[in-house]
């Protein structure tokens, strides 16, 4: 980093609210030290230079509302402005693919082809997209993923309180997930339970491969047949656990792929689909079920399915 894109800041006072309550100091100064190294960080909270409430706290204090942060002065890099006007690739705008909102947590429905968060060669995400275009958000995070090729509802929170509330919720099962794929051949069941255990690893050139192997986390999954046709057919999914890729692997390993997978599916009729029209992966976060964070109130999210799919399924002959 160059020396001319640093800015000398001054002392600041900041009051923790609630979008800040509960988080660790650590992150909480990261967050808001860019391109300050993390080591420098710790060493100003164990050194007393930062302190809450006029008192010296350990890096793994948790900040309570109305606290009082004494940040010291500090080098940072000077923030890169990037007009909220600039639209991600495609110029498609996510504030009007918003299913929810209200001030603790907002349900999008994303676009497939767009990754969640920037990285690996991707300049921007949804994630950051959505913090340009919503710049009054002054807390905007990730509630869960969902796969670039995967269109749906996704949830981000506005508040810590929420995000805090709806990882909870995860963890104990308390969020219903349910998506629609299409898979090729004929699902023999109306209802089954799918359980197997699944391995991710990552790969030398950084991809994550997920496979069903013995020692693998448990997976299980509810596929639910809602339409047969001549060789594919319209599936329900509904995740009671939430692995790294597990639709796509438990129906491939069971010899239905996912029609349009890259990753896990069937490759030579991939190129026979998108001849057809199927240009990506039949993967729907459809809907979303879930006690809001806040106030408690049921909450049933749904996103149609896209036109592409929605089309794709209308080309398929019934048997």
């Amino acid at each position: 980093m160059k020396k001319n894109d640093l800015e000398k800041d001054s002392v600041r006072r900041l009051k923790i609210d609630d979008s800040s309550d509960s988080q660790r100091l650590d992150n909480y100064l990261m967050a808001r030290l860019k391109g300050v190294p993390k080591s420098r960080i710790y060493k100003m909270v164990r050194g007393g230079e930062v302190r809450i409430n006029g008192g010296r706290v350990d890096v793994s204090y948790r900040l309570q509302l109305g606290d009082e942060v004494r940040i010291p002065p500090v080098r940072v890099a000077a923030p890169v402005i990037t007009p909220a006007t600039h639209l991600p690739q495609g110029g498609l705008r996510l504030v009007p693919r918003i299913l929810y909102r209200d001030d603790a947590l907002i349900a999008l429905n994303k676009p497939a082809g767009m990754a969640v968060h920037g990285g690996s060669g991707i300049s921007r995400g949804v994630i950051e997209q959505m913090r340009l275009e919503l710049p009054e958000c002054r807390y905007m995070e990730l509630v869960h993923r969902l796969d670039r090729e995967t269109s749906g509802v996704l949830l981000i929170a506005l508040k810590r309180h929420a995000l805090v509330g709806l990882h909870a919720a995860m963890r104990d099962g308390k969020i219903e997930k349910r998506y629609l794929t299409l898979v090729a051949g004929r699902w023999p069941n109306p209802v089954q339970h799918v359980k197997l255990q699944l391995h991710k690893r990552v790969t030398d050139d950084g991809e994550k491969r997920v496979t069903v192997r013995d020692e693998g986390q448990t997976a299980h999954t509810i596929f639910r047949r809602l339409q047969v046709f001549q060789d594919f057919t319209l599936l329900e999914a509904e995740l009671k656990t939430g692995r790294t890729h597990q639709i796509r692997v438990h129906t491939s390993h069971l010899g239905f792929p996912i029609a349009g997978d890259d990753k896990y599916g069937d490759f030579e009729l991939n190129k026979r689909l998108a001849r057809l029209g199927l240009k990506r992966m039949f993967l729907h976060a459809a809907k979303l079920v879930f006690d809001h964070p806040i106030s408690g109130e049921r909450m049933l999210i749904e996103a149609p399915l896209p036109d592409d799919l929605a089309k794709f399924l209308d080309s398929l002959n019934a048997p």
